[in-house]
């Protein structure tokens, strides 16, 4: 079958890529679309170190082939979003609702994909660039089959990850302030966040100009080229600001925008030893600096939930999707990305 794998040095396109059966309690799934989110491009160059060969991808959503004993809640031919959390469901973390944080669920990179008769790692749990992958159970989420798979496969990681820090981790209230620093896949959802939560002034700041149309479509009631101006338009300051770029000079321009008890969430992902600063004086009024990982989600009922909201016209997911790729084009769909040119490029089989 045809994947993607990044052996080290390049990211290339194989033909000849094998995945085993399901065991208990998993799943295997028939990838129909997956989206090129920027973390993928990062184990690529670097920022996000992964061991290799590895087959890249995380945001997908396929049709179940087949399921390992003890599955019960999908079934060969139900329609299904990924998620990348793959997280064990019985320790104290799980049973507190918390997912994210199982650490069963993070650096334990499995290897179900063999190519040349060697064995290749999975990435983030799931490796959607190819045909088909092996996830556990607890990874599949059913969604309704009217739900168009390129729209459905952003909801595992641009989706949970953006609304879901606005609605899990902020916690965005009616009549609140939000500043967004980037408007990317991520940034586009944290906006559509806070649209759902009621916030009143939701301002976007992207150095392009030409994001400002697809910023307001998603929420943005004020459009800036620079976080230099925030005040500008907020003269006290925001009740939250996202950062969703990932660098560290922005992180300080987020912090420095908040007004007193405001928070500033962290979801952009700079390189792994990258360091900020902030005036810590200026945290004395019941501020704070919040990291985010995957919006906080709970995936089996976030993504359900965020379908229905698609299907109400509530939740806008079609409109991410700015172009579609066959995935033999995925030199292509990175060039894209990397220059900005989509808000998501999406990835078909």
């Amino acid at each position: 079958m045809r994947g993607v794998i990044f052996d080290g040095k390049q990211a290339r396109i194989v033909t000849d890529l094998q995945v085993r059966e399901p065991g208990p309690g998993e799943v295997l799934v028939g990838i129909r679309a997956a989206g090129l989110c920027h973390s993928d491009l990062s184990v690529v160059d670097g920022t996000i170190p992964f061991p290799v060969p590895v087959v890249l991808g995380h945001e997908g959503a396929g049709i179940v082939e087949a399921v390992g004993g003890g599955v019960t809640h999908v079934a060969p031919g139900d329609h299904v979003a990924l998620s990348t959390l793959a997280n064990c469901g019985t320790c104290a973390e799980c049973d507190r609702g918390r997912p994210t944080m199982c650490r069963r669920a993070i650096g334990r990179p499995g290897r179900p994909f063999r190519l040349g008769g060697q064995p290749v790692h999975q990435f983030a749990a799931s490796s959607v660039f190819a045909e088909r992958t092996v996830v556990k159970a607890v990874q599949a989420v059913r969604i309704p089959d009217d739900v168009p798979l390129p729209s459905a496969a952003l909801i595992g990681c641009g989706v949970l990850t953006g609304v879901g820090a606005v609605l899990n981790r902020a916690r965005v209230d009616r009549g609140d302030s939000v500043l967004v620093i980037g408007t990317g896949g991520i940034g586009l959802n944290v906006l559509q966040g806070a649209r759902l939560a009621g916030a009143l002034r939701i301002v976007a700041v992207d150095a392009n100009p030409a994001k400002e149309e697809p910023a307001r479509r998603f929420g943005a009631t004020d459009f800036l080229t620079s976080a230099e101006r925030v005040r500008d338009v907020l003269p006290t300051g925001v009740d939250h600001a996202f950062e969703c770029v990932g660098r560290v000079e922005l992180i300080r321009q987020a912090i420095d925008a908040l007004d007193r008890h405001g928070q500033a969430v962290l979801l952009g992902v700079p390189p792994a030893t990258a360091e900020a600063s902030f005036r810590v004086s200026s945290m004395y009024l019941d501020k704070s600096v919040l990291g985010c990982r995957y919006g906080s989600s709970r995936p089996q009922r976030d993504i359900a939930l965020y379908a229905d909201l698609y299907r109400e016209g509530r939740l806008l997911l079609d409109e991410l999707v700015t172009r579609t790729y066959p995935v033999e084009d995925f030199e292509e769909a990175a060039r894209d990305a990397e220059a900005g040119r989509v808000a998501r490029g999406v990835l078909t089989f």
